[in-house]
């Protein structure tokens, strides 16, 4: 018989009796088989037709292609949920333009209601942000923009007097004062926050993803615990942990990986995040030449150096010890030595988040160290002006995903919402064709693979597997043969989570 799904949309229904795939490709390019899914698991996999007929629930796939679940390896979840309901000035080229955009939301709010937008990039904008051309346009409310790389923050004068900061001379904040005041900014209730977070996440189901690494500045573990516990949540969410929460962390006992006691088991503790540098947009990020115009040696002229290297070395140790896996946020060449450095010192696993710009003789030490390297190669299609720019006679190393691959370092791919779109398949077209336009790929000589793509993507998941967690995506084209708009658009037909639906087939 053919399943029906009577579930709300993105909750995963009760997989009270098995179920049968039948005729589906299993995995990308892969054998026309029928797969049997019970308790959650994948259970049996038999050539198509033959698989023993029974009183279980039965779904003719009709050729479609099944692959692992989807991850996205870098999230800001709530960030990623407000952002889908904010002004976005991504498209502006000045500074007076992203003003202007403002402006004219402003004027359509309610009184009083802050005008908030997002995804402005300055690093080449012809003039500078500044509170005054804010406070012309919008002069009755708090103003502010957020940047793409979430570094940055530009405010009116008013928009600075509500965080605390009325006496800022030009409004643009930057790295540790952008995350403090953006801390201070009144917010939306957690009841309407985890709302929208339920939102993004059925959206993200419905792109075929099964599970995500959150990255939100919070106490990552008690707010999805709180939400999981509340409603249903169609994915699996590995939530990282601040410096502010690894205290309590070691004090209960946590380790990176266990799972926790919510409903599903859909909830476990992710790694310790810690930030080395700033970003290539705010020109931050930490390198061993200095930035276009900078004079050498002056503060500021190679990037900022968010940790001294000893200060990460003891921080790795002590989460580590603990059983604590680290994530460090090193965009810069020189932050990634540093951040390698430290990994060497400590001897244990972990990721490095972003490795945007790397010095060739690091390349191999990600392997050597085991190191994985988490990457976001849509950063790499958005940024390739700003880096032509800034990284001017190095971009040849930067975004290097084919180099590492080649090296031996596992990749684990995502987004970085709201930088980029939380969108697999986005995702990986970037890693695949290093282009998001008409223009010819930027260094295409660092173009990986679609299967490479998809392993990065499924946490390592190269074959789906008799006794696998049923976490499944079933697509209407093959990855292995789609053209490059298929691929990035990819039509999704179906999400499983543990074997329960949580995007179609008929929801």
């Amino acid at each position: 018989m053919t399943h029906t799904n009577t579930a709300a949309p993105g909750t995963p229904s009760a997989a009270a009796e098995p179920l049968t795939l039948r005729r589906v490709h299993l995995g990308a390019g892969g054998p026309l088989s029928d797969v049997r899914i019970e308790s959650g698991l994948v259970n049996a996999v038999f050539p198509a037709g033959e698989s023993p007929r029974d009183d279980g629930q039965s779904l003719d796939l009709d050729g479609r292609t099944l692959l692992p679940g989807l991850w996205d390896s870098h999230v800001h979840m709530v960030q990623w949920a407000g952002l889908r309901r904010r002004l976005d000035v991504s498209g502006a080229r000045s500074a007076r333009e992203a003003a202007d955009a403002v402006g004219r939301q402003a004027a359509a709010l309610p009184a009083g209601e802050p005008m908030i937008g997002h995804g402005f990039r300055d690093g080449l904008w012809p003039d500078a942000p500044h509170k005054d051309l804010l406070d012309a346009l919008v002069p009755d409310r708090p103003a502010l923009l957020i940047s793409m790389d979430l570094h940055s923050a530009w405010l009116n004068s008013a928009g600075l007097a509500l965080v605390g900061r009325g006496d800022h001379p030009t409004g643009l904040l930057r790295e540790d004062e952008c995350i403090q005041a953006m801390a201070e900014l009144p917010t939306a209730s957690v009841e309407l926050t985890d709302q929208w977070v339920r939102e993004a996440c059925v959206a993200a189901a419905a792109r075929g993803i099964t599970g995500i690494v959150d990255f939100e500045y919070a106490d990552n573990i008690a707010d999805w615990t709180r939400r999981m516990n509340g409603a249903s949540v169609p994915l699996r969410v590995a939530a990282s942990i601040w410096s502010p929460q690894l205290d309590a962390a070691i004090s209960r006992g946590l380790r990176t990986g266990q799972i926790l006691d919510t409903p599903g088991g859909l909830l476990e503790v992710g790694p310790f995040k810690l930030l080395t540098d700033g970003s290539l947009n705010t020109r931050t990020a930490l390198c061993h030449e200095a930035y276009p115009g900078a004079v050498p040696g002056e503060p500021g002229s190679h990037g900022l150096e968010q940790l001294p290297p000893q200060e990460l070395v003891s921080l790795l140790r002590r989460a580590s010890s603990h059983g604590i896996e680290p994530a460090i946020h090193a965009i810069g060449d020189r932050a990634n030595e540093m951040t390698l450095d430290a990994f060497e010192a400590v001897r244990c696993h972990g990721r490095i988040e972003h490795g945007q710009l790397l010095a060739p003789k690091d390349i191999p030490r990600f392997a050597e160290l085991g190191v994985t390297v988490s990457v976001q190669p849509t950063h790499a299609v958005d940024d390739r002006d700003v880096a032509d720019r800034h990284w001017a006679g190095r971009t040849h190393r930067a975004y290097a995903f084919a180099d590492l691959l080649a090296a031996g370092a596992v990749l684990a791919l995502g987004s970085d919402a709201p930088v980029a779109p939380l969108d697999p398949w986005l995702t990986m077209a970037s890693a695949v064709t290093r282009t998001g336009d008409e223009r010819p790929p930027w260094h295409p000589e660092q173009r990986i693979p679609v299967a490479d793509a998809l392993v990065g993507s499924s946490r390592g998941r190269r074959l789906i597997r008799v006794g696998d967690r049923a976490d499944l995506v079933v697509t209407d084209a093959d990855p292995l043969t789609a053209d490059t708009r298929t691929l990035r658009e990819m039509p999704v037909h179906a999400t499983l989570l543990a074997g329960s639906w949580t995007h179609g087939p008929s929801s």
